[in-house]
């Protein structure tokens, strides 16, 4: 189906440009934007081409627990009204409780925010988590985000295999975590929930815009109890209202760059669902690995800053080696470097955020970071294991769905744009065709919101003006059959995975909305730009989530409720005019068509009436036509008639001067005879 409607696509093009008769202006913008559709069929179709799925065997890590690699996990936030602390605190946590030893696993909590709540939060959940860790790993707790793991409405009996220890455990485990909820919740209702001195000092006089850099070491393993608890450290950068922060890219580059001096030298995550390697983020490729990867401390200092220390651990990763576990990692002995490269001045004059780290640029950060992992020519792997690893929390509301999206159509519209284009990559780097194709994929996303914007509009301007931009005849049926075709293939996607009719139904709304509002505010918002006329804006998603599973929901929960927010203008706007189209339609209120430019309803659908109007006019033409014809023989009669009197005028005339000469002619003795005598010797010679 795939290829077949690929098919029509290029020939619904092919009658576009081969109907010169029908070219006009909507004619033209419609084969513009077919002729888009048609490419973003070929990239969407393409990348569900030869699928692989990854199968992970959790059960062999157990034999070689040793070889595991030490790992960095990152959270970031960035504001404690739209990002509620209690969220923050879950995702943290869940990833304190993994099932992985603890020696070899640290979190480090971004708060871009300069949040003193936030650093109270993460302080509280701390000694939640001397409890909660043990709990888990003791009954092997799957889900470890304790808000989904209460949130059961039966509670503990809904667990197979339970003891009364474990249910009275898990009652217990429930009191705590309800106190450090409601701890959590009254110091956020609070103008001022504590006093600004010892450690929160730092948080006074400043504000998140305009502020030092806050490292703190909220857990230490050395410090842990059996088995110990993973690092726990929280970072604030420094901000300056003189200096350009780079929204998250900003702060996740210096994670890494407090991270690697912690020396657990593993792979990280960064973002949801995703792992990267240490060596890849610093710039390296398998190219180099080849070659030898020698790089002189010189070109380390160009390239990651002046740090002595950074530069030492950066060599260390490149080169292969790390920290073994019998070395003492002591990570509070590393914060005054921390504090030097984690200044908002650290990164002037040296490559992060152009060559190394998270690239600046976009506020998709995380595609265009990956999109240049690939240009080097680095690959990667999808792993699908049962149950998700890592989710995350979306939007449950339609204005901050659409802030959203047009936030990240803004990011794939900066980076097409950009030195950072797929179209670039295949052609000067290492990227595949393959994969080129499907990060157009990811990028058309953005970039079709201004297409069909144009073509929904298309049907009102044509029926406002009276004109057309829908083939007629056998072109029309080109349309039915790839709207038919894509109907019933979605329907029966859906269908297949278990969603219902009415799931399928409210998606084709939706993106229809998504498209026409978010998405091309999001267009707008990259090529003013792009235009030098403003700058974009990084609007962060509100995270709405149920903390406590006392079972109380949001009324709106899961509804798509509008409001008065700015982003539904332009789709509000399509909705009147198309309003206003169609009342003019059915008043009569269009101007006279000319030519064969007929509105784009009309082409679609023919109804009697048109027809009779049709022909009514026709036959007004044909009967002008045969009075004009009319008029001209009445014309033709009367100047006949006139000559017809005025030439037996002119014989009365004569006949009277004929007798009168002959009268004179008889008094001066002319005898009839000798005239006819002399006319038959001298033919026409007449003798008076």
């Amino acid at each position: 189906m795939d290829v077949l409607i690929l098919f029509l696509l290029l020939l619904l093009l092919c009658y576009r440009v081969t109907s010169v008769n029908n070219y006009s202006i909507p004619w033209f913008v419609a084969l513009v934007c077919e002729s888009w559709f048609t490419f973003s069929w070929i990239f969407i179709f393409t990348t569900q081409w030869t699928p692989a799925i990854v199968k992970t065997y959790p059960d062999r890590l157990l034999h070689s627990v040793q070889e595991l690699p030490r790992v960095d996990l990152f959270v970031t936030t960035a504001d404690d009204v739209l990002e509620p602390p209690i969220i923050t605190v879950n995702t943290v946590l869940s990833l304190l409780a993994l099932d992985y030893p603890a020696e070899k696993l640290a979190c480090y909590v971004s708060d871009d925010g300069f949040s003193p709540l936030t650093f109270h939060a993460l302080q509280q959940a701390s000694h939640f988590a001397k409890l909660w860790i043990p709990f888990c790993k003791k009954y092997h707790v799957q889900i470890r985000a304790p808000f989904r793991f209460f949130c059961d409405q039966n509670g503990a009996s809904s667990y197979q295999n339970t003891t009364p220890k474990f249910r009275e455990e898990w009652l217990w485990m429930k009191e705590k975590y309800d106190n450090l909820c409601h701890k959590i919740e009254e110091a956020s209702h609070k103008s001022i929930p504590w006093q600004l001195d010892g450690e929160f000092a730092v948080f006074s006089n400043s504000d998140r815009k305009n502020h030092p850099t806050i490292i703190r070491v909220i857990w230490d393993k050395n410090e842990g109890l059996f088995d110990g608890l993973p690092h726990l450290i929280y970072i604030s950068r420094e901000k300056r209202s003189n200096h350009p922060h780079h929204f998250k890219a900003g702060a996740m580059n210096v994670l890494y760059i407090g991270a690697g001096l912690a020396g657990l030298q593993g792979p990280f995550y960064g973002g949801t669902n995703c792992f990267h390697r240490r060596k890849v983020i610093y710039g390296l490729s398998p190219y180099n690995i080849e070659k030898g990867n020698i790089i002189s401390e010189k070109e380390l200092k160009q390239k990651f800053g002046g740090s002595e220390e950074l530069v030492k651990s950066v060599a260390d990763a490149l080169e292969g080696r790390s920290y073994s576990p019998h070395d003492d990692i002591n990570v509070s002995n590393t914060l005054e470097a921390a504090s030097e490269v984690a200044s908002c001045g650290y990164e002037y004059a040296n490559g992060w955020g152009q060559q190394v780290g998270w690239i600046y640029g976009s506020i998709t950060e995380d595609v265009q970071t990956g999109l240049t992992i690939h240009r080097k020519g680095w690959r990667s792997e999808m792993c699908t294991p049962n149950p998700i690893g890592f989710t995350g929390c979306a939007p449950i509301g339609l204005p901050t769905a659409m802030t959203q999206q047009k936030r990240w159509v803004t990011g794939m519209v900066e980076i097409f744009f950009s030195r950072h284009c797929p179209i670039l990559a295949t052609l000067f780097g290492n990227l595949p065709f393959r994969m080129f194709l499907a990060y157009m994929w990811i990028i058309d996303w953005g970039l079709r919101s201004l297409p069909q914007t144009c073509y929904v509009s298309l049907l009102t301007y044509c029926i406002i003006t009276n004109s057309n931009f829908l083939p007629k005849g056998w072109g029309l049926w080109i349309h039915v059959t790839i709207f038919t075709i894509h109907t019933v293939c979605t329907l029966s996607e859906y269908l297949a995975t278990g969603l219902s009719i009415r799931a399928w139904w409210n998606n084709q709304r939706m993106s229809r909305i998504r498209t026409t509002s978010a998405g091309f505010l999001g267009f707008l918002s990259a090529l003013f730009k792009l235009l030098r006329i403003s700058d974009t804006v990084f609007d962060i998603t509100r995270k709405d989530e149920n903390p406590f599973g006392n079972g109380i929901h949001d009324s709106d929960a899961g509804r798509f409720t509008f409001n008065e927010s700015p982003v539904f203008v332009p789709a509000t706007t399509i909705l009147l005019s198309q309003l206003i189209a169609l009342s003019m339609k059915l008043l009569g209120l269009q101007p006279i068509k000319s030519g064969n430019n007929e509105c784009g309803i009309d082409c679609a659908k023919r109804d009697p009436e048109h027809h009779a109007d049709t022909a009514l006019l026709e036959a007004k033409k044909i009967a002008s036509q045969y009075q004009k014809e009319a008029d001209k023989c009445n014309s033709g009669m009367e100047t006949c008639e006139e000559a017809r009197e005025k030439a037996e005028s002119a014989i009365v005339a004569q006949k009277k001067l004929t007798a009168l000469w002959e009268l004179r002619a008889r008094r001066k003795g002319w005898e009839e005879w000798v005239a006819k005598s002399n006319t038959k010797s001298h033919g026409n010679v007449q003798y008076a």
